[in-house]
């Protein structure tokens, strides 16, 4: 695999930078400019006593900070903007310095300037999180060093500021991200997925999709782009992609001449070795369930194989591997019911996903902040496995409109409130699932943090029904 090829170097010595958002990332870039030597600002819109820690923490590194709203100067006055992912790139003052030739990036673009080393990057609507983590287990067992990072928790410029060089870089590459990059080049780069999410921030479907290709828009002929043969959407980009396109799909959708690179069968992997020959590995061994996670598989042995992973290590990784946390995650059995923490689905298809993973009676815990979601897809499924729907949080009141007459339902106030309900009305062999189909940021500040209180509260529950037993 050919390693990335920086774009022109750009001296950020004395020059002042703007970043907009004190997230994690928004952090990770003020701390990686200050090392560049630019003069540095940050402002976020938000308040709280986490980010006037933050505030705290780099204002005792020299960096301006504000928090609370932001003020035109600093827009104004900078050089060069960049955006955490959660920022808009269309927010107004962002908007007004583009037109005024300022160039805006995002924490990712500002990072993979600075990287040298051959780049797979993953993108999609949903699973990114679980192919970026196999991808990297799967060269790890392969005996390369591999920084792990981007959206999945870790941002590219810690990476960047540790001096440290890796065989490989993974990166999950959210949407947001992608809107603001300009010379981004994943040597691999992997698109699993589009279906309708965000559309709170995008105009529509078609926007979100141009979005996600976006992914493709730096690569050169040398490089490789993995899409989703069963995904009409994805396959559709294939004609207007400059790099290596190769197929993953299911056995079943293709014919001869149009067979993928990597073919799901079962539980069964064939793949197109780099030789030409075709490899097999066997998914019946591997602790991860769920159809959808056997498609995440077949993506990540492709992007592996194609990245200088060795078919034993991608293969001992798969037996080895363990779904991410807060995606489908069996977090407690109690009394016979099997509680799972599935705070990641915050999208109508990860939801039906989920769905699909399940043929037990569900008590299913839905809710959060609507992101235009069109949750009436859901019916048919949760008609045949859901018992029980209850509902929490700001968008209670549009799923209850979409699915609430399909199965005994009830709406809460609280995911607190939602846990122990569900607790007290499923029956021994039921499963409590928590796949909210929503964001979290009505009452969370991620979907982790929801994830976590999801948890909580099932200690909580069982708790109180020990002290109700002794």
């Amino acid at each position: 695999m050919n390693a990335s090829t920086l774009p022109p170097p750009l001296d950020l010595t004395g020059k002042r930078v703007t970043v907009v958002g004190l997230a994690r990332s928004g952090a990770a870039a003020a701390r990686l400019l200050l090392q560049l030597g630019a003069k540095v600002s940050v402002t976020d819109a938000a308040d709280s006593p986490d980010l006037r820690q933050a505030a705290a923490g780099l204002r005792k590194q020299g960096v301006t900070v504000e928090v609370g709203g932001h003020g035109q100067r600093s827009f104004a006055d900078a050089e060069l903007i960049v955006l955490s992912p959660g920022v808009p790139h269309t927010l107004a003052p962002v908007s007004t310095a583009r037109k005024a030739g300022i160039p805006v990036w995002g924490e990712l673009e500002l990072a993979a300037r600075r990287v040298d080393r051959p780049m797979v990057a993953v993108s999609g609507t949903n699973g990114k999180t679980t192919v970026t983590s196999m991808i990297g287990k799967m060269l790890e067992r392969s005996g390369k060093s591999v920084f792990v990072g981007g959206n999945i928790g870790n941002p590219l410029s810690e990476y960047v500021m540790s001096g440290k060089f890796v065989d490989v870089v993974v990166v999950e590459v959210s949407s947001f991200q992608l809107d603001t990059i300009e010379t981004f080049r994943p040597t691999v780069g992997v698109l699993l997925n589009i279906t309708a999410d965000h559309l709170d921030r995008y105009d529509d479907f078609a926007d979100y999709a141009a979005s996600k290709a976006r992914l493709f828009s730096g690569q050169r002929a040398e490089d490789t782009a993995v899409l989703n043969a069963d995904d009409s959407a994805v396959r559709r980009l294939a004609g207007r992609i400059r790099a290596t396109v190769r197929f993953y799909g299911r056995k079943a959708a293709h014919g001869d001449e149009s067979r993928p690179s990597a073919e799901l069968d079962g539980r069964k992997i064939s793949l197109q070795a780099p030789d030409g020959g075709w490899e097999t590995y066997d998914l019946s061994q591997v602790g991860f369930a769920g159809e959808h996670n056997m498609e995440n598989a077949c993506a990540a042995v492709l992007a592996a194989r194609c990245a200088g992973g060795i078919a034993e290590g991608i293969q001992e990784a798969l037996i080895r591997f363990a779904t991410p946390d807060h995606r489908m995650q069996l977090v407690a059995e109690i009394r016979g019911i099997r509680c799972y923490n599935d705070s990641k689905a915050t999208n109508v298809d990860a939801v039906q996903r989920a769905l699909d993973s399940f043929t037990a009676p569900l008590v299913l815990l839905m809710g959060g902040r609507d992101k235009g979601g069109d949750f009436h897809r859901l019916r048919n499924r949760v008609g045949m496995v859901v018992k029980r729907l209850i509902l929490f949080g700001e968008a209670a009141g549009t799923l209850a409109a979409a699915l609430g007459d399909m199965v005994e339902s009830e709406t809460v106030n609280t995911l607190a409130e939602a846990v122990h309900r569900a607790m007290a009305t499923a029956e021994p062999g039921d499963v409590v699932l928590m796949s909210p189909g929503c964001a979290s940021f009505d009452a969370f500040s991620s979907y982790a943090e929801r994830g976590e209180a999801f948890c909580e509260e099932l200690r909580r529950f069982q708790t109180s029904e020990g002290r109700a037993d002794a």
